[in-house]
């Protein structure tokens, strides 16, 4: 008898770093096989290199991929520049959010969606949601990717599904209460967002049957003070979980909160130092760079994400899949050395989250002369901002000035939270 899709994650999971990187050796020479020539973008980027790979490290030979390649140019520009085949083939469209840049376009065929919802298959599983939940979906469900690929892949596990786009806090509210949703899936910013739209209206939690909470699309679900407060202010558990529309649903939330896992049976991630560009060590700050193994109509090759991690491999236990410990600690281009401190807003909303009578906040960073330097706003019922810069100047080790505002004044968000304004540029 052969075994269970959920038998065989598992195995995946627990295979040790020698079996493991055979595996993922076999993945990427067959979708190299499958990808060249016809991928004009890869036949291109690695004309010369050996194929197929004898070994998993004979990967460090290929260049890198930037988003600035994926975005292409020309007539077909927004589509993205690593397709496989020709456009009929594809189904699905989906566009990136262009926060950061031209927005790219990214197509999948029927055989990759499928991939992506079996990469979604591990999340669900660590929430550990069944055919007796009920899932209610607080996104736009708009060209943005989402939880497009979480919506089907709840479908294919017969898990009903209650959409609630295009719908305002309070209506999404009443429809968690009303159709007995066991689950939310939604970004940490806006499962306090709806918390908060909750206390403000008088609705307890008790009008709520949830019991887990999923979150993506920015690091909160990682930081423990933001998943604590999450988890008080619903009374049910936060998964974390992070992917991206050119790359996939990459990681999942470890089961003790410690951070992110990486799917490691689907994707070949790589670690650079930020100091050196050399693989990185364990625990070390690291730029992550993914490799796709099942999305032949749009793969990428050593992508450069963007992400800051700090990876762990464990030797034994049932999940021996790379560790990013507190998972994605922000981005490379929102680092900020602040009087030769290494700073992430990640860092700054840990500590924040962490005052219970915080109820929002904004971080500003300003370059005043050759130095960052770094400003607070803060909701604080207390109306007491001292104690919070005195916090931040002994986990942080540097002053930063920290302001009250009124109540209800800092902006709400109700996808992913734009609470760090960068003036530096």
């Amino acid at each position: 008898m052969q075994p269970t899709a959920y038998v065989q994650r598992r195995q995946m999971e627990g295979l040790d770093r020698a079996r493991l990187e055979d595996h993922q050796l076999q993945r990427l020479n067959a979708l190299l096989g499958a990808i060249l020539p016809s991928n004009r973008l890869y036949a291109q980027k690695l004309a010369g290199c050996q194929i197929p790979l004898a070994h998993l490290y004979d990967l460090l030979q290929f260049p890198f991929t930037t988003k600035e390649e994926l975005l292409g140019t020309g007539a077909d520009g927004c589509f993205a520049a690593n397709r496989t085949y020709p456009r009929d083939r594809y189904l699905r469209f989906h566009r990136t959010s262009g926060t950061r840049g031209r927005p790219l376009t990214v197509v999948d065929t029927a055989e990759d969606w499928r991939w992506w919802l079996d990469c979604w298959q591990y999340v669900l599983d660590a929430a550990d949601i069944g055919p007796s939940d009920r899932a209610l979906m607080a996104f736009t469900y708009g060209p943005f990717i989402g939880f497009w690929s979480a919506h089907d892949a709840l479908l294919a596990r017969s898990v009903p599904v209650v959409p609630g786009g295009g719908m305002s806090t309070v209506a999404r509210l009443e429809l968690l209460a009303a159709s007995r949703a066991t689950v939310l899936f939604c970004t940490p910013t806006y499962a306090l967002r709806m918390a908060e739209v909750a206390r403000q209206r008088g609705i307890k939690s008790a009008a709520f049957a949830l019991r887990r909470v999923v979150v993506a699309g920015e690091p909160g679900g990682s930081v423990s003070a933001t998943r604590a407060r999450i988890e008080e202010a619903w009374g049910a558990q936060v998964v974390d979980h992070c992917g991206a529309t050119e790359v996939g649903p990459w990681g999942c939330g470890d089961h003790e909160g410690r951070g992110l896992r990486v799917l490691e049976s689907e994707f070949i991630a790589e670690f650079l130092s930020v100091d050196t560009d050399k693989p990185a060590a364990a625990g070390e700050l690291a730029q992550l760079v993914i490799t796709t193994l099942g999305r032949y109509g749009c793969p990428v090759i050593r992508y450069r994400t963007g992400d800051l991690v700090r990876p762990t491999w464990e030797l034994s236990g049932p999940n021996r899949f790379v560790l990013l410990e507190g998972g994605v600690l922000g981005r490379a281009d929102n680092m900020m050395i602040v009087r030769g401190v290494n700073i992430f807003p990640s860092s700054v909303e840990q500590i924040l989250h962490g005052f219970p009578e915080v109820v929002e906040y904004r971080l500003t960073a300003r370059r005043v002369g050759t130095m960052d330097q770094l400003f607070v706003e803060v909701e604080d019922r207390l109306n007491r901002p001292g104690r919070i810069a005195d916090e931040l100047r002994l986990r942080l080790g540097l002053k930063v000035e920290v302001r009250t505002v009124p109540l209800g004044t800092l902006p709400r968000h109700e996808a992913i939270g734009k609470r760090f304004v960068d003036e530096r540029r």
